[in-house]
C-alpha cells in the first residue's frame, strides 16, 4: 500500500520560540503548550503483543519525555553535532537501557511512557504538547522491543524523521538522518542487519529546533518488503517487565 509522503511545515509565533529556547536542560518552559492529552495520536500501550500496521510500521514505543537541547535552526545539524548531542543527552551507561513504562530516566525527573500510536508515524511534538512539555529545541528517544518468529538476514531499518535522528538494533549503530530534513518515509535504509529469532531492541534519538517533529520507522526484508510478522511488547517473557 503507497503512502503520501509526509512534508511537516513549522509555523508557530516566535515568541513561543523564544521561550521555548531559552529553557536549561530539563526544565520545563515558564509558558508550556496547553496540555491537550495525547488522543487522538496515542493510546497506552497493552499487555498484549501488538503487531505492525499493514504496511509493516512499528507502532508501539516508549517515549521519553523531550530533554531540552536549544537549536534556533535546523540547519546546524551536521552528523558530528548530531551524533555529540545525542550520545551526551543520557547519562553514560543508560543509552543502552530499556527502560519500564512509567520509570523516571536516571538523573532527571523525565518519564518514560508505553505508547501505541494510532497513525505510522509517531508525533513527537504532539506527545511533548499532550504531556504540556517543551515542544522547540528538544531531543526525544524512544526504544521498542521487536520479536521476530525467526532469524531474519539482509533486513533494513528504514526511517524517516524530522528533523535529524540517530538509530541503533540490538546496540549496534543502524541509521543516522542528519541535516534539516524532513520526515519521509523510508527516507534512510540501514546497511543488512540480522534479527535475532525472539527478542530484537529497537532505539533512536530525534534532535530538533524549531518545528513539529515526529519519525516513522519499519523493517524491510531481503528483497526490500515491509516485514509484516513482527510483534512489539514490553513484557519480559520471564514474568518481569523490561
Amino acid at each position: 500500500m503507497a503512502r503520501l509522503r509526509t512534508a511537516l511545515v513549522a509555523d508557530f509565533p516566535l515568541v513561543a520560540m523564544a521561550l521555548a529556547l531559552s529553557q536549561p536542560a530539563w526544565a520545563a518552559p515558564d509558558t508550556p503548550a496547553a496540555a491537550t492529552g495525547l488522543a487522538p495520536f496515542f493510546t497506552p500501550a497493552g499487555a498484549r503483543p501488538k503487531a505492525t500496521d499493514a504496511d509493516g510500521f512499528v507502532q508501539r514505543w516508549l517515549l521519553l519525555e523531550p530533554i531540552a537541547k536549544p537549536n534556533r535552526s535546523n540547519a546546524g545539524f551536521t552528523a558530528d553535532y548530531v551524533r555529540t548531542a545525542l550520545t551526551q543527552s543520557l547519562p553514560a551507561g543508560q543509552v543502552d537501557a530499556v527502560p519500564r513504562d512509567g520509570a523516571l530516566q536516571a538523573g532527571t525527573p523525565l518519564r518514560w511512557h508505553a505508547l501505541d500510536t494510532s497513525l505510522f508515524d509517531v508525533k513527537l511534538f504532539n506527545f511533548a504538547q499532550g504531556l504540556g512539555k517543551p515542544v522547540y529545541g528538544v531531543i526525544f528517544w524512544a526504544t521498542t522491543v521487536v520479536d521476530a518468529p525467526r532469524e531474519m538476514r539482509g533486513v533494513r531499518l528504514a526511517v524517516g524523521s524530522n528533523s535529524a535522528s540517530m538509530w541503533w538494533v540490538n546496540g549496534t549503530a543502524a541509521a543516522g538522518l542528519f541535516g534539516d530534513r524532513r520526515m519521509v518515509m523510508d527516507d534512510v535504509l540501514s546497511r543488512p542487519l540480522t534479527l535475532h529469532k525472539g527478542r530484537n531492541v529497537i532505539r533512536g534519538a530525534v534532535i530538533n529546533g524549531p518545528g513539529l517533529s515526529d519519525f516513522c520507522v519499519r523493517l524491510l526484508d531481503a528483497e526490500g518488503q515491509p516485514i509484516r510478522d513482527l510483534t512489539t511488547t514490553f513484557a519480559d517473557p520471564r514474568g518481569s517487565r523490561s
